[in-house]
C-alpha cells in the first residue's frame, strides 16, 4: 500500500458542515477524475484510522483538493477532521475508483454525493466539452448547497437544485420522483451518473429503471 504525508495547505468551510481541505500534490502523483483514495490524519492514534474520500481536484493541478462533510456529532475520523488546519498532515493512501466518467450524461447527487462530480465537471470545463451534460442537485436545505455558485458558473440553466426544505412554509418541498425525472431522460443523454447515500442511488436507481433506462446506461460507484 502507497503512502504519502501531505501538509494542509488551506482548510476552510464551504457550507456550515462541509469542509475544504487543499494539500500538498506528492510528485508523480495521478488520478481521474471520480477517483478517491483513503486518507487519514496524521496524528498519534489515527494514521490508521482510513476513510475514502475523493478528489475534487483537475488532474494537472498543483495541489490536490478534498471536500468533506464533517460529522461532528459522531466520534470518528470525519469530526476530528473538522480540527485539521493549515500546517496540520494528513496521510493518502492508495486511489482506487469510484465513479468512472463515459460520457455526456445527466448527474444526479445527494448531498455530499456532489464530490465526484466535482471533479468531472471540472475537468470537462477545461475541456470545452461541458455542453451535454446536466446536473440535478438534491439537498435538504439551501445551506446545505456545496460550491453552488461554482456549479451555476459552470452549467448554467443546465443546473437543477433540488432543496427538500426551502423554510419557507408558503413553497412547499421538493423532491426528485419519476415525475420529475421523465423531462430529463431520453436521447439527450446517453448516461445517468448517481452518486449519494445508499438509499437515495437505490431509489434513483429504481425511479430511472421505471422510464426504460438500461442498466449499462446507469453509472455508480464501484471499484475501478
Amino acid at each position: 500500500m502507497s503512502k504519502h504525508i501531505v501538509k494542509v495547505l488551506k482548510a476552510d468551510f464551504v457550507t456550515h458542515n462541509v469542509k475544504r481541505f487543499v494539500v500538498e500534490k506528492p510528485a508523480g502523483f495521478s488520478f481521474t477524475p471520480g477517483q478517491a483514495c483513503d486518507v487519514s490524519i496524521n496524528r498519534p492514534g489515527l494514521e490508521k484510522e482510513l476513510r475514502p474520500f475523493t478528489f475534487t481536484s483537475v488532474p494537472d493541478s498543483d495541489t490536490l483538493e478534498f471536500i468533506i462533510k464533517i460529522y461532528s456529532g459522531h466520534d470518528g475520523v470525519t469530526n476530528k477532521l473538522g480540527t485539521v488546519g493549515r500546517g496540520d498532515e494528513l496521510i493518502l493512501h492508495d486511489v482506487f475508483g469510484t465513479i468512472a466518467y463515459r460520457g455526456d450524461g445527466l448527474y444526479i447527487a445527494g448531498g455530499a454525493g456532489i464530490t465526484p462530480f466535482i471533479a468531472i465537471l471540472r475537468d470537462l470545463e477545461l475541456k470545452n466539452n461541458l455542453s451535454g451534460n446536466t446536473l440535478i442537485f438534491v439537498n435538504r436545505t439551501a445551506n446545505d448547497v456545496i460550491l453552488e455558485y461554482e456549479l451555476k458558473e459552470l452549467l448554467g440553466d443546465k443546473f437543477v437544485s433540488v432543496v427538500e426544505a426551502s423554510g419557507d412554509p408558503s413553497i412547499p418541498p421538493k423532491f426528485i420522483d419519476r415525475d420529475f425525472l421523465r423531462p430529463y431522460v431520453g436521447d439527450q443523454h446517453k448516461f445517468y451518473y448517481i452518486c449519494g447515500p445508499e438509499a437515495f442511488t437505490s431509489v434513483v436507481i429504481g425511479y430511472l429503471s421505471d422510464l426504460g433506462i438500461d442498466p449499462s446506461q446507469i453509472v455508480i460507484e464501484e471499484p475501478w
